[in-house]
């Protein structure tokens, strides 16, 4: 699995974002698509990065009933996008049922991946909020175990746990990790968080970074230094 980086596309508008993608002349950068960027514009903008040659990560994370889930991930399949994701809390069948639904006719279908535990969460939240008492790690490992049983092809983790589940799940079972800043940089609302460098070292295959790079003063020179740090 080649490594990448995944600039999150965490803005207001199908404008904002073409304006900043448009900096980047002659790249073409994996890009995220959130909740936020894709509740005001739709499957419009997906479809226009397509067209402008960008690799695709929709970042919804569905969690429903299995029928519902699978019904959504058929409507996803018509995307064409390359990565797409839910929730691992919403059970073993609810994956399976996802699986169903984003699988095409032809077979064909985009990778799909788990969220365990997002990078805003810690032990003390994770307990305090969620009355889950077992270890972090050990609940991400448990979720990613849960998602390989299903069928996907990966998890969303930490970079903390990116290492642990390759070696329980395999090296070709993806780990997409977010919760990564520079060195020199703020950490904003994340809690388990690494380095590029750090995350390349430690097993992830694919960084999701988002404030470090478009917020930045140079948002092209910051995203061929996170490449530079990760991919090498």
């Amino acid at each position: 699995m080649g490594k990448d980086v995944i600039v999150a596309c965490d803005f207001p508008s199908a404008a904002a974002t073409l304006v900043f993608l448009d900096k980047f002349t002659g790249k073409k950068p994996f890009v995220k698509i959130g909740m936020e960027l894709y509740y005001a514009e739709g499957p419009a903008i997906v479809k226009e990065l397509k067209a402008r040659g960008h690799k695709i990560f929709l970042d919804l994370k569905l969690h429903d009933i299995p029928n519902t889930v699978k019904k959504a991930m058929a409507v996803l399949s018509k995307l064409d996008v390359d990565i797409t994701n839910l929730h691992a809390s919403g059970t073993v069948p609810m994956m399976e049922a996802a699986i169903e639904g984003l699988t095409r006719p032809d077979g064909s279908r985009p990778l799909l991946i788990a969220v365990t535990q997002l990078t805003s969460t810690d032990q003390e939240t994770m307990e305090k909020d969620l009355l889950i008492k077992e270890p972090i790690a050990d609940v991400v490992l448990h979720y990613a175990a849960n998602a390989k049983k299903a069928g996907l092809d990966g998890v969303v983790c930490s970079p903390l746990e990116a290492q642990r589940v390759h070696d329980r799940c395999g090296k070709d079972f993806i780990t997409v990790t977010p919760g990564v800043r520079f060195a020199d940089g703020d950490r904003g609302d994340q809690k388990r968080v690494m380095t590029p460098a750090e995350a390349r070292r430690i097993g992830s295959d694919y960084i999701v970074v988002g404030r470090p790079i478009t917020a930045a003063a140079d948002p092209v020179a910051a995203y061929e230094r996170c490449v530079r740090e990760f991919v090498g």
